[in-house]
């Protein structure tokens, strides 16, 4: 079970929605160890996050499980979204957003970077088209490109780029936690934007090596010089069992797990 929505507006409620790769994990049709895995751990939706903030519910990303991500988190609400960028993992639920229309009577804010928000308005173009819903069948959705330091309902967030191969995700530093997802380089000026980061997540996809994921083994060299008290690796493939990692992880390191709740003090 989560906590209440809202913590107070000195802190912030995290919970990880899903801290697996575009396939989950399960993998569809594999029978290795993790995939038959019984510890719930090893069971890994599409990746995302809830932000608690006050009476308000941001999002980063809509993976293609929202649904059962929200029904299984109890969010009841959600305020805003932040887009990291339009893989079919990160956006693919965006329909699921409807019934928080229905609730709230609202539309629901949608924030990225202008590359991102193209190819949202056209992966969605029917959420998008100006033309009036018959029956409320699309999402009621508003959109605003990003770039720097921008506030969301008195939050202040900072959009930092990193590289996904040749394309460029946005990353998302808030007060001293920052999430940083789908990424095989971060640029110097990201890394210095990220000093004083005190929780992070961080992209490690395997153990392998990746042309546009960071492998364990990066993503701990990444850790290190971003300096953070706790970091948790996330979108994580079926190479990685929760129980088992085949690397040593430094102290202040853990793996991510679908549902793992915290609290950040601002």
């Amino acid at each position: 079970m989560t906590a209440p929505l809202g913590v107070g507006f000195d802190a912030f409620q995290i919970t990880v929605m899903g801290c697996g790769t575009s396939t989950g994990v399960p993998v569809i049709g594999c029978d290795c160890p993790v995939c038959r895995s019984p510890d719930p751990k090893n069971k890994r939706m599409r990746s995302g996050l809830a932000l608690r903030f006050g009476p308000r519910v941001i999002l980063i990303d809509t993976s293609p499980d929202l649904r059962q991500q929200c029904l299984r988190f109890s969010v009841e609400r959600v305020d805003a979204v932040l887009y990291t960028h339009s893989h079919a993992d990160h956006i693919f639920g965006l329909d699921d957003l409807r019934p928080f229309n229905f609730r709230q009577d609202d539309p629901i804010a949608c924030f990225g970077s202008a590359h991102t928000l193209g190819h949202l308005r056209r992966t969605f173009a029917y959420a998008f088209d100006g033309v009036p819903s018959e029956g409320g069948g699309k999402p009621r959705l508003i959109t605003a490109e990003v770039e720097g330091i921008f506030e969301v309902f008195d939050l202040e967030i900072q959009a930092l780029p990193v590289l996904h191969g040749s394309l460029e995700v946005t990353a998302y530093r808030i007060g001293p936690f920052a999430y940083v997802t789908d990424c095989h380089h971060i640029p110097d000026s990201t890394f210095e934007a990220l000093r004083g980061t005190r929780i992070l997540i961080l992209d490690a996809l395997r153990y392998e090596p990746h042309p546009t994921h960071f492998s364990v083994a990066e993503a701990l060299d990444a850790a290190r010089r971003i300096g953070a008290e706790r970091t948790y690796l996330t979108h994580m493939n079926h190479d990685i069992d929760y129980n088992a990692p085949a690397v040593e992880l430094p102290p202040g390191v853990e793996l991510a797990y679908d549902g793992l709740t915290f609290h950040v003090s601002l």
